[in-house]
């Protein structure tokens, strides 16, 4: 099939049956429910430039495994070349959409299951290996999106999977059949899980050998039968089934995340990619993170973009944007998100290659870029809020705006420079307040905290990789310390 358009992707998703709850009730038209709509267009997006000459060199690449051009997000890493790139497309698509564009995960888990399943099948002379390249090429062939899922709800977290109260705290395989195994379990947190059509499962935590049944990795259909999904709620959500524009904030694009449970799934043998080998669990979470934490050092960057530039916009209609203050603000705003895209762009210049010949990042960048994250888009929302001003938040509905009564008085009242009309300075205040508040904080502000991991996780995996016992050496030896 070669690479879908837009248009062809949206169709796509309008063939499966997907199984969606939302505020208590099933979902009868996924692909144009006006509150999931946004999240499509974002996924679109990745469709839509990867169509266009301009972007074709970041968008699209050659596939190792068919030699056809494939989208960038089911290539698998031949060079640091391609990490940059990596990074660059997902910063561009920020840019654009201004939201999550939900294809990150796949990838990242493509990458790490075809190393971590390469070095599992040496081990134990399995065929896992074999079985990912199947479905990577399947994917590959039909330009699919694809939902990497590794959270696991996980109950008491002083516990391990086998010690739970409740075993299916952690997905886990119920049955081993000939033909496959029987699954049971859920996923939490699942961005872009309505907007795909295949589901890689894999471990959330590194396993013990009494952890045999949880350490599990495959691929299924998001349709596939005992496979459902309940939308998570966002701030200022039902706003976009309300009539209008201004009070949505970004109208065209946003993100989504599921929780997704899967009831006695089945999975043939050819999509299983770990099943009980618990000594490679940890292996994959920790390259999937490895992973996804450089692709936070582009796509936050591109949302960091928008907003940065909503912020200074917000100044000049407030009449304030010659302040000293207001371009220090822009300033540090900048500074802070070129440091990310720095982080994002050494660990992939510092990659290399894999014993199954992907290439890898530099785990320790990476993780210094992640633990950058959960600090820098908490200041630029900050100072995009403080630059914005209190109206952000106080400022009446679009519906009092229409109002014949109470619309001149708004237009009157909430004037900033006369040259700017009052509805363009609303527009501009909705998308400050939709990014660090409302729908779009949820793939900037917070995912940028505990998306790929909370501060810890990337504290641990620093501690671990940033070789103490190196650099004491190289004190020692220039202090010429003799032990």
């Amino acid at each position: 099939m070669g690479l879908m358009t837009k248009e062809q992707y949206i169709e796509s998703l309008r063939k499966l049956n997907l199984k969606v709850y939302m505020f208590g009730e099933l979902v009868e038209n996924v692909v144009d429910h006006p509150i999931i709509r946004p999240s499509l267009n974002s996924v679109a997006m990745t469709y839509e430039l990867a169509q266009n000459p301009e972007f074709e060199d970041l968008m699209t690449a050659t596939s190792d495994l068919t030699g056809e051009k494939v989208n960038r997000f089911t290539h698998l890493h031949q060079n640091t070349g391609d990490l940059i790139k990596k990074v660059k497309m997902q910063r561009l698509l920020g840019q654009k959409t201004a939201s999550c564009f939900q294809r990150c995960v796949g990838m990242d888990a493509f990458n790490s299951l075809f190393s971590t399943t390469y070095e599992l099948d040496k081990e134990h002379g399995t065929s896992y290996h074999e079985n990912f390249k199947k479905f990577l090429t399947y994917v590959q062939n039909n330009d699919l999106t694809v939902d990497g899922a590794m959270t696991d709800p996980k109950g008491d977290r002083g516990l391990s999977p086998s010690k739970q109260e409740d075993p299916d705290m952690y997905l886990r395989v119920v049955e081993r059949r000939a033909d496959g195994i029987v699954v049971r379990g859920a996923k939490a947190h699942q961005t872009g899980m309505t907007n795909s059509h295949e589901i890689i499962v894999m471990p959330t935590i590194a396993m013990t050998e009494n952890d045999k049944d949880w350490a599990v990795s495959f691929a299924v259909p998001t349709d596939a039968e005992g496979v459902f999904h309940i939308y998570g709620r966002q701030s200022c959500d039902t706003r976009k089934l309300e009539d209008g524009m201004i009070d949505r904030g970004n109208s065209e694009f946003g993100g989504q995340e599921t929780l997704t449970v899967f009831e006695n799934v089945f999975v043939p043998n050819d999509r299983i990619f770990l099943n009980g080998e618990t000594e490679f669990a940890g292996m994959l979470v920790e390259r999937f993170a490895g992973y996804h934490r450089q692709s936070y050092g582009g796509c936050k960057v591109g949302v960091g973009d928008v907003l940065i530039g909503a912020a200074a916009v917000a100044s000049e209609y407030n009449g304030a944007h010659k302040a000293t203050h207001i371009k220090d603000k822009l300033i540090e705003m900048t500074h802070l998100n070129e440091t990310l895209f720095a982080c994002g762009i050494a660990c992939s210049a510092e990659g290399h290659v894999t014993k199954a010949g992907n290439y890898e990042i530099d785990n320790l960048l990476a993780n210094v870029c992640k633990q950058n994250v959960t600090r820098f888009p908490y200041e630029i929302c900050r100072l995009a809020e403080d630059i914005a001003g209190g109206l952000m938040v106080t400022m009446p509905s679009e519906q009092d705006f229409r109002n014949p009564k109470t619309g001149p008085y708004i237009d009157k009242y909430l004037k900033g420079v006369a040259a700017v009309s009052t509805e363009n300075r609303m527009k501009i205040l909705r998308l400050i307040e939709n990014m660090t508040l409302g729908t779009a904080a949820v793939g900037y502000r917070t995912e940028s905290m505990h998306g790929a991991g909370s501060p810890q996780a990337q504290r641990i995996m620093i501690a671990r990789q940033g070789n103490l016992a190196y650099k004491k050496k190289l004190a020692k030896t220039i202090a010429k310390v003799n032990e």
